[in-house]
């Protein structure tokens, strides 16, 4: 969804969205009742430890990884990797499987005060790179329009606005 602005080998090298720091763990994405379950199945011999904490969101069930085993100190900053990112290979999901959320990061939907907006995460070391108005444009041209329709089928994504978060379109 991002290749127009992004490579794929960028973030395949860069692997920053797919570590998560305690302080924001907010950000670890949901899994559909279905894709949790069926990759609870298929990892539970190589990852014995791996699990979800299990989360209803308009009567609908959904997975977040559980990550906090990972940390080894009480750091707030301290970072624990997704369970699906491989040293060597990157994001070991199918297309199919990869969270909705990680197709689209940086960008985020957010519920800001009374309003839906797609807001851009500060932190992505490539995009800080490109003027904010490459991402706006990307996001103007039907992207925006893509993540929010996705959103009223799936209300889990839409996150709480965080100050910082530049806004790029407003619904």
């Amino acid at each position: 969804m991002l290749s127009k602005v992004l490579k794929k080998s960028t973030c395949a090298e860069c692997r920053f969205c797919c570590s998560f720091r305690r302080c924001s763990l907010w950000e670890t994405p949901l899994f559909p009742k279905e894709t949790m379950e069926k990759l609870e199945k298929e990892y539970k011999a190589d990852k014995p430890d791996m699990s979800f904490n299990k989360i209803v969101c308009d009567g609908f069930e959904y997975g977040q990884m559980e990550l906090m085993y990972k940390y080894k100190t009480e750091d707030s900053q301290e970072e624990a990797a997704c369970e699906f990112l491989d040293a060597k290979r990157g994001c070991v999901l199918s297309d199919e499987d990869k969270p909705f959320d990680c197709k689209i990061w940086p960008l985020r939907i957010m519920k800001k005060e009374d309003k839906t907006v797609i807001a851009l995460t500060p932190t992505c070391p490539a995009v800080n790179k490109q003027p904010l108005s490459v991402m706006g444009k990307l996001v103007e041209d039907g992207l925006g329009n893509t993540i929010y329709e996705y959103s009223k089928t799936h209300p889990y994504i839409v996150k709480e606005y965080k100050e910082g978060f530049p806004v790029l379109m407003e619904f």
